[in-house]
């Protein structure tokens, strides 16, 4: 079965060029983790945001120690998995280096099992490079437009426009481990992708899962999937693993029970389990999903004006009523469980049912969704690009971005809250209307 070791909580950090190492917490992040030592003030109060500058201007360095489980340790194949590095990341285990990231909204992984310590500890440091410096140094080759508010070359690097300053916030640039990060490990076989997907016809449902396994031997498997209905109803399927490594499963769930937005009904939540699973019944991997049934449709005819545009839910067309959500704090990392908890809340309070992640911010967390799913808030999910240029003729930036891409894509699909994928934040007006000069210039 897989096995999973942590490696959050508590670590140490550095300014390069610096001999002090001091206390961190992660996930977090060095604005934060320099708040907490005292030694820079509150960057929201009067002009301390002036006067922290420094922060994102410098390299910085995180370390832990660590040792490994003996369970960990059996498994074949054991992967550090990082879920996000904010964001231009040096990552050394054991005095070899991993690999560098450059994009905060990708996870990354590597296979480790050769350079752990079977018996002692094992030395993690990432170091993050200025994302403040990297993006002045890129401008300086190739100027890129971008928002007038802002620390200059954000287009160039993939991360959260806004936190290099908007007009309506900070300019912050975070630094730091921001998401989860961990050991995993597995024998013989693990899923490398499930793909949910729901079919509804007269008041019955077919939940498929598309399954794809990457294997390290020729043994077989097969996949199992186990829906359990809100009411404890328990609707399960299992088939052998087709040659390949792919295959699909099916449960008919009669009578379904159906996700609707705010104030259309309630929101009744599955969980589905899909397990892999060895010729001894012993279970490889094992992933877990919380998925809402329902049909979704955006719906554009023509009439009188030209194109209609409304979303239709359960055959029932809605009336969109929401907000735009942009990140609810400058540092990430420091939103409790609670008030994100409350912000939702507060949406579906004041009559709200759909919510836009902005394409200037990032995007969201697991938790995030969990709630929209929970409270009935539709999400109008946008792609990460806002009110710039960006170097979209480069092979490398294209290729960073389609990775990006693809990994979110199939985090999110299978919500229920989410209703629509957005290509970005206003770059058409831009392009059109903001004057923007250079070769992009599509009125040159």
């Amino acid at each position: 079965m897989k096995n999973i070791q942590s490696l959050t909580g508590k670590w140490q950090f550095q300014q390069a060029g610096t001999k002090e190492w001091l206390p961190a917490t992660v996930p977090g992040g060095v604005h934060t983790d320099l708040m907490a030592s005292g030694r820079i003030p509150d960057p929201f109060v009067a002009d301390n945001e002036k006067r922290v500058q420094w922060v994102a201007e410098s390299d910085w360095a995180y370390n832990t120690s660590f040792t490994c489980t003996d369970e960990l340790l059996s498994e074949e194949k054991v992967f550090l998995v990082c879920d996000g590095l904010d964001t231009l990341a040096t990552v050394v285990l054991n005095g070899h280096e991993l690999g560098r990231t450059d994009n905060m909204f990708r996870q990354y992984q590597w296979d480790v099992k050769s350079l752990l310590n079977a018996k002692g500890a094992n030395d993690l440091t990432i170091s993050f490079a200025s994302p403040v410096k990297y993006t002045a140094e890129k401008q300086a080759i190739r100027p890129m437009p971008g928002v007038s508010q802002a620390i200059i070359g954000g287009p160039h690097l993939r991360k959260a426009p806004c936190q290099f300053g908007w007009d309506w916030g900070p300019q912050l640039p975070p630094i730091g481990i921001w998401k989860d990060i961990r050991l995993e490990g597995y024998s013989a076989a693990r899923f490398s992708e499930v793909h949910l997907r729901q079919e509804h016809v007269d008041g019955q449902v077919t939940v498929e899962a598309l399954v794809s396994v990457q294997s390290w031997d020729e043994a077989p498997r097969s996949a199992t999937m186990r829906v359990v209905a809100p009411d404890g109803k328990v609707f399960e399927t299992s088939v052998e693993i087709a040659q390949g490594g792919e295959t699909s499963l099916q449960v008919q769930i009669k009578e379904a029970q159906l996700w609707w937005p705010n104030g259309y009904g309630a929101q009744p939540l599955y969980q589905v389990e899909i397990s892999l699973i060895d010729k001894d019944i012993k279970q490889l991997d094992k992933r877990n999903y919380q998925i809402g049934l329902r049909t979704i449709e955006l719906r554009q005819q023509k009439d009188q004006w030209g194109k209609s545009f409304e979303f239709v839910v359960n055959n029932v067309a809605i009336m969109s009523k929401g907000s735009n959500w942009i990140p609810a704090d400058s540092f990430p990392t420091r939103i409790s469980d609670e008030y994100l908890e409350g912000l939702i809340r507060s949406a579906v309070e004041t009559h709200q049912n759909m919510l836009r992640v902005w394409g200037g911010g990032f995007y969201e967390e697991e938790r995030f969704y969990d709630l929209c799913d929970r409270y009935g808030i539709l999400v109008w999910q946008e792609f990460i690009f806002s009110c710039s240029i960006y170097p979209l003729d480069t092979q490398e930036f294209l290729d960073n971005v389609k990775v990006e891409v693809v990994e979110n894509v199939r985090r999110l699909r299978h919500r229920a809250s989410l209703a629509l994928w957005c290509g970005n934040n206003e770059m058409e007006w831009g392009w059109v209307d903001w004057n923007l000069e250079g070769p992009w210039n599509c009125k040159g």
